[in-house]
């Protein structure tokens, strides 16, 4: 088989996972527990409903006992970090549900990066980060005084942190994603990469938390194989992303077309445009 068509027969294969999880999504309408930043609840809310899951906002430490474990999966970003909510996310990742970590901003402070890694050490399914973050969770070290250090956003290219990303998913036995203009999602020995969305969604807040939350909702339908559903979230949501951007004008627009796009997507379009493949 040439090379030509054996990239057609894998991208159709991948086009058919990815239908196969958002249709399983919707049909199930999985119950997402979010303990997420103040920033990101309502992107993050609308998307997984767009999706066809439910998100509950549940962050009482109080009520973790009762509730996460009749969730089908857990969605835990430290973007608004602080010591009151910190308790409910040790207690929710230590609940028996898939969850998935968003160490947004982690070398931002110690105790950001002590969280981070604490709650690494709670077996997270997938962890998603840009590059930086995923940086400077592998090394260990908080980047704070760095001059390339830029907060929730990135200083480096997700192509930079691959290897630390397949050596942190090695340490810690997860899946770890590196967002950027390409997505790249490893065990730690195989590397998928995803190549859909637009450049102007980075400039709508909280995108990235948003599709950490779809990437729960779909590891909630795969636990056991979290990379596939992990690389199938990221090429959904870019993929709602580049048809809302066909309709949008700008960041606003976008937002509003994207949760639309995400909505109404079929299988044509599914199957036909995830751009999803395996790194050599």
């Amino acid at each position: 088989m040439d090379v030509g068509a054996k990239e057609e027969r894998d991208q159709a294969w991948w086009g058919q996972r990815a239908w196969s999880l958002l249709s399983a999504v919707r049909a199930r309408a999985p119950l997402v527990q979010c303990i997420t930043n103040l920033v990101s609840m309502d992107i993050a809310a609308n998307v997984l409903l767009a999706s066809g899951a439910s998100p509950a906002m549940v962050h009482s430490l109080r009520e973790v006992p009762d509730f996460t474990p009749r969730c089908a999966a857990v969605y835990i970003n430290v973007g608004t970090l602080s010591e009151d909510w910190l308790p409910s996310m040790r207690a929710a990742a230590c609940a028996g549900r898939p969850w998935v970590l968003d160490p947004v901003a982690a070398a931002a402070s110690g105790f950001r990066m002590e969280a981070c890694l604490e709650l690494l050490s709670l077996c997270p399914a997938v962890v998603r980060g840009n590059a930086s973050e995923i940086l400077a969770l592998a090394s260990r070290s908080a980047a704070a005084s760095s001059s390339n250090f830029k907060g929730v956003d990135s200083s480096h290219g997700s192509v930079d942190a691959i290897e630390a990303a397949k050596a942190l998913a090695l340490s810690s036995s997860t899946v770890v994603v590196v967002s950027g203009a390409v997505d790249f999602i490893t065990d730690g020995k195989q590397v998928v990469s995803v190549s859909n969305g637009v450049p102007m969604m980075q400039k709508i807040t909280a995108t990235g938390c948003a599709v950490t939350a779809l990437i729960a909702a779909f590891v909630s339908m795969e636990p056991s194989d979290a990379i596939v559903a992990a690389a199938c979230a990221l090429s959904i949501f870019g993929l709602a992303g580049e048809i809302g951007m066909e309709s949008a004008k700008g960041p606003a627009s976008l937002r509003m077309h994207l949760i639309d796009a995400l909505y109404y997507l079929d299988e044509e379009m599914v199957t036909s445009r995830v751009r999803i493949s395996l790194r050599p």
